[in-house]
């Protein structure tokens, strides 16, 4: 998966990319990414990005002739480009966004926003906007990385264990099912019989069950769009006679 980030925090970008999953897949040759400060590609001497707004009101908008720039400047490295803006008016980001955006072949490059708002003409340029949710976040940098993360993680050789990412919540419509590690008991707090027993069939019945439970309880607008089996019908009447 290749890459590019556009934002006026470069630094928090790399922080990010130092550890955990992403540095892994960066090690491994997964994942390529560079991280462009907009900064760079403006053109007076004090390096301003952003503007009043036109028509008054609170705050400052980020100026669109550095963010043109750099698009120009990145096309020129590499032209197949899927440009994405992060904003809060945005398409809900969600994991078959994520599934989609795992196999693209092109360069994803992410706009990040910042203070009050982002001139609306960069809108012209871009290909598709994500929010993560119904709430406002000072930049998009945090909102990019969250796409790139949960996207680069679908991908082969990413996790230790490939399943890890086909038992996650949201990869079958559903939540996932509860997880449980040593030691057996504590203060008074067991783990369920079924999973010390060693019998698979039983640990996968549980859990199939506990995942359609967890979902009626917490999300039961996900079950409407699941794509349910007969035996996930039967379990989740009998979750319904239980409750």
């Amino acid at each position: 998966m290749r890459c590019d980030v556009i934002t006026l925090f470069p630094k928090v970008i790399k922080a990010i990319l130092s550890e955990s999953i992403l540095k892994r897949a960066i090690d491994k040759g997964i994942l390529d990414i560079k991280v462009y400060n907009i900064r760079d590609f403006t053109e007076d001497r004090h390096h301003v990005v952003d503007d009043y707004p036109y028509g008054g009101g609170a705050g400052m908008v980020l100026k669109l002739e550095p963010i043109f720039r750099a698009i120009d400047s990145l096309k020129k490295i590499e032209e197949e480009r899927l440009i994405i803006f992060l904003s809060p008016q945005g398409k809900t980001f969600n994991q078959k966004i994520a599934e989609r955006l795992s196999k693209e072949s092109r360069c994803l490059t992410f706009i990040c926003g910042h203070y009050e708002g982002i001139d609306e003409r960069v809108k012209a340029i871009v290909d598709e906007e994500l929010s993560l949710g119904d709430y406002v976040l000072t930049g998009g940098e945090l909102a990019a990385m969250t796409v790139i993360e949960a996207s680069i993680r679908l991908i082969p050789g990413v996790l230790g264990d490939e399943r890890s990412a086909l038992e996650d919540s949201f990869s079958e419509g559903l939540l996932d099912f509860p997880h449980y590690t040593r030691p057996s008991e504590f203060r008074g707090m067991k783990v369920p019989e079924v999973l010390l027993s060693g019998n698979h069939g039983e640990v996968r019945i549980w859990r199939r069950r506990e995942s359609l439970r967890r979902t009626l309880e917490r999300r039961p607008d996900l079950l409407e769009r699941a794509n349910l089996s007969e035996e996930d019908k039967k379990l989740l009447e009998e979750i319904k006679q239980t409750m």
